[in-house]
């Protein structure tokens, strides 16, 4: 890996015109503040290490007023969010719902098992959660054909991004995915299985399945670059044992104090009731935070530290290249440059005396 040189000033940086230009790409979207939304407390499928059905919020309320959410929604706009998250257990049971929010913040991104399609008008991007191939989303999330499923419902679609999310289990599977998805002309981006709080089952990584984790997605980002959506960045920051608080310190609300700056200051993670627990504020709550590496968290607690990236090309440019994936993975219409930095960068000491982006 390649270890950062210091003394640059950020002028320096940026001086290079490559850079620049994906510099001022990326930061035309700094104005992005997100919040998140539990849609409904049901679900289609039931999978094994499923987030949403751990802890207090699968018992909340399921508020189905389309008129409350929209209210809820205005609220949020006051007070500045610009982008919105729709999950919880399954979004695409309550298309009303979705469909109000739209109507008031028209950026945002749907979390959904694909099964059922969400409607064109509703033009949010689409996370297609794939949890392997067919036979093991049979064995873990006891559904049949969902691979093939997802695809019949969202071929053509350019909202629809599909999401593989990586177990001890299916890491080998990750290129039959990857190549069916690429015949069908749809992205892939990656994502890491992050323990519930408690979890003990067979989804945790180890130090073996993390490294074969990282050869898989290197050599898939290599192959099909006009398919995979990712970085050689996003794979150091997402396959290390250190999990993304050790790295980059957390600045989600449930394990950032701070309400002076950034997502400890605006962010929330609204449950069904239509209500939140800044103690419990993160983008996938009830996950356990020291082995969180999932995508969702990344893309926040990782571009968030522009400032302890900037030390000099090689790695402000690796962070760009996290942007920019992120912008891609998360913003409709937005669409991912070449990577800058081909070689994998040993992420900066976790400081707290850097900032963050505001």
């Amino acid at each position: 890996m390649t270890a950062p040189v210091q003394g640059y000033k950020f002028s320096e940086i940026i001086a290079d015109p490559v850079i620049r230009e994906r510099w001022e790409k990326v930061r035309r979207f700094f104005f992005l503040r997100e919040s998140t939304y539990d849609m409904s407390n049901r679900c289609n499928i039931r999978c094994e290490g499923c987030y949403y059905f751990n802890g207090e919020k699968q018992f909340a309320e399921e508020k189905r007023d389309a008129g409350a959410w929209r209210q809820l929604l205005a609220a949020e706009k006051a007070r500045g969010i610009t982008f919105v998250v729709l999950a919880g257990a399954e979004p695409s049971l309550v298309p009303e719902l979705c469909e109000a929010c739209y109507g008031v913040i028209p950026l945002g991104a749907i979390a959904s098992n694909g099964l059922i399609p969400i409607k064109r008008e509703i033009d949010y991007r689409i996370h297609l959660s794939v949890w392997g191939n067919d036979q093991t989303s049979l064995a873990i999330r006891k559904a049949p054909d969902m691979l093939v499923r997802q695809i019949a419902n969202y071929k053509d679609d350019p909202r629809a991004v599909f999401v593989y999310t990586f177990t001890p289990v299916n890491i080998d599977e990750a290129r039959e995915v990857t190549e069916l998805l690429a015949q069908n002309g749809m992205k892939i981006t990656f994502n890491m299985f992050s323990s519930p709080v408690g979890y003990t089952g067979p989804l945790r990584h180890t130090a073996e399945t993390l490294a074969g984790t990282e050869r898989v997605m290197t050599e898939l980002l290599a192959e099909f670059p006009e398919t995979v959506i990712f970085s050689p960045y996003n794979i150091v920051a997402h396959t290390r044992q250190q999990g993304l608080h050790e790295l980059f310190s957390c600045s989600y609300p449930r394990m950032n104090q701070s309400t002076d700056i950034g997502l400890g200051r605006s962010f929330r993670q609204y449950r069904t009731n239509l209500q939140w627990d800044r103690d419990a504020a993160c983008c996938v709550p009830d996950t356990d935070c020291d082995d969180c590496r999932h995508y969702a968290a990344g893309s926040a607690v990782v571009t968030a530290r522009m400032y302890r990236h900037a030390t000099d090309p090689v790695t402000f440019a690796a962070w760009l290249d996290y942007v920019d994936t992120y912008l891609a993975v998360w913003v409709r219409g937005y669409d991912k440059g070449v990577n800058l930095c081909a070689t994998p960068v040993i992420p900066p000491l976790n400081n707290e005396s850097f900032p963050e982006k505001p």
